[in-house]
């Protein structure tokens, strides 16, 4: 969430809720694809974390990039906390404990989404070499403890950092030392909607083994091939995982408003003031009948900030965004965008994927998102697996790419971004498997050479 809605709009019943949905609807050839994807800043002279504060700190990194892209500064209390590029529609912003966050703009193709990341972090080293500061691209922090990390002054995250430990055991770390890379994606309808969630929600599992890359925690092999994936599963599980009533009858906007409305609230923003409710219905807001701010109605702005605090494997918004992989180097960044808009953006592979995993039950979607983390590739849905799936996923991907023909100047389609995938199941190994082979080989038992060799 690269910053919070200001849309005072008041809202008075469910079915404006619901209105609010449908709005995002719009027709294919106006699809777009938006990539966001963190990273962890760390100083490169002893590899610690960067604080907030300091002539070397986050502040001084987004003052950096204030002036250098000129984009309007987000600010909260006084503080820079992310940037908005008011005519591009891209932001930068802050992740709990430091993680440097692109949510890119809305673009038509990959090859843009790609040229995006690298004009980005070309822009990101040239703010950070002076201050001495590198960027890293794993799903988890590989060294520090949670003690170490440090955190970012916002409002919501000090809501979040005391409610999370009432409801999970993972909660702190998923905010402070988990990193991703997420795609959001158009729908043209809420029939089309419903088809490509049921779609990317049973196929969440197989890119997270795909895309697999946070085997260390402190020093050491945790035991996980995606540690992030796995806090995830005891983090809130009032607002996380698979969401198995989406491949229920009847499925639609509706059926997503009313998950929405139970799902305990964290926050009301009024002002630059965050009101914690954590734990609250958002019912009650609606209604005008909230305990801790009696009489206040709901907003716009309320409704889509609650939005942006509920964590499934798949989220809906005025889109939906993919939510499963660990941030990764450069290809991998460009290749998720790569693998998800192939099979959702394009009818034949859509339809094709759907005969993939129609059969698939709730439970066995759900054993199989609880493997992925531990097995990876080795997971298995029935009699195959994940990385039988995977190869089934990636050829039709690489199908629907193909027919949305959309070239670079060099006559490349979209395709060539499938290529870190390809050689994932061509090697049937993920970059976990690889890190960790080095951590066991070259690196004799250290983790310290991951933030020369993963660097940005």
């Amino acid at each position: 969430m690269a910053r919070d809605q200001i849309d005072p709009t008041f809202i008075t019943s469910r079915d404006e809720l619901v209105a609010w949905f449908e709005a995002g609807s719009k027709p294919a050839e106006s699809f777009r694809i938006g990539t966001e994807h963190e990273k962890f800043p760390f100083r490169r002279a002893d590899l610690s974390p960067v604080p907030y504060e300091g002539t070397d700190g986050i502040r001084a990194l987004l003052e950096g990039m204030q002036l250098l892209l000129g984009w309007e500064p987000i600010m909260e209390d006084g503080r820079i906390i992310g940037l908005f590029d008011v005519t591009g529609g891209g932001a930068i912003s802050l992740e709990p404990g430091g993680q440097f966050e692109l949510s890119g703009a809305p673009l038509e193709t990959i090859h843009q989404t790609c040229s995006e990341l690298h004009a980005h972090l070309a822009q990101v080293r040239q703010v950070a070499e002076p201050l001495g500061l590198g960027f890293l691209g794993l799903g988890m922090s590989p060294k520090w403890t949670l003690a170490e990390t440090p955190v970012m002054p916002k409002g919501r995250y000090d809501i979040m950092t005391r409610y999370m430990p009432k409801v999970g055991s993972r909660g702190l770390d998923m905010m402070y030392r988990t990193s991703t890379v997420q795609v959001n994606l158009d729908f043209s309808s809420e029939a089309d909607m419903v088809h490509k969630l049921r779609v990317s929600l049973a196929l969440q599992p197989i890119a997270t083994a795909l895309f697999a890359n946070s085997p260390f925690t402190e020093g050491k092999p945790n035991g996980f091939v995606s540690a992030r994936s796995e806090i995830w599963r005891d983090t809130d599980n009032d607002r996380a995982g698979m969401l198995p009533w989406a491949f229920d009858a009847g499925m639609g906007f509706e059926r997503y408003v009313d998950y929405a409305l139970d799902v305990p609230m964290y926050f009301v923003k009024r002002g630059d003031h965050y009101h914690d409710v954590a734990g609250a219905s958002f019912r009650d807001l609606l209604a005008g009948t909230l305990p801790q701010l009696p009489g206040e109605r709901a907003t716009v702005a309320d409704w889509s900030n609650h939005l942006t605090t509920i964590f499934p494997e798949v989220r809906l918004k005025r889109y939906l965004e993919m939510r499963g992989a660990d941030s990764g180097p450069t290809g991998r960044i460009c290749a998720l965008p790569s693998f998800w808009v192939g099979l959702l953006y394009d009818q034949q592979s859509l339809d094709a994927a759907w005969e993939l995993v129609k059969d698939w039950t709730a439970e066995e979607r759900q054993s199989l998102r609880d493997d992925v983390p531990r097995e990876g590739l080795k997971a298995r849905i029935r009699n195959r697996s994940a990385l039988d799936v995977a190869r089934d996923a990636l050829a039709l991907a690489d199908d629907g790419l193909a027919r949305r023909a959309k070239v670079n100047l060099f006559g490349d389609d979209e395709r060539i971004h499938l290529a870190p995938l390809l050689r994932v199941v061509e090697d049937e190994a993920t970059l976990a498997d690889a890190l960790l082979a080095k951590f066991h080989g070259p690196w004799g038992g250290r983790v310290d050479p991951v933030f020369s060799e993963f660097a940005y």
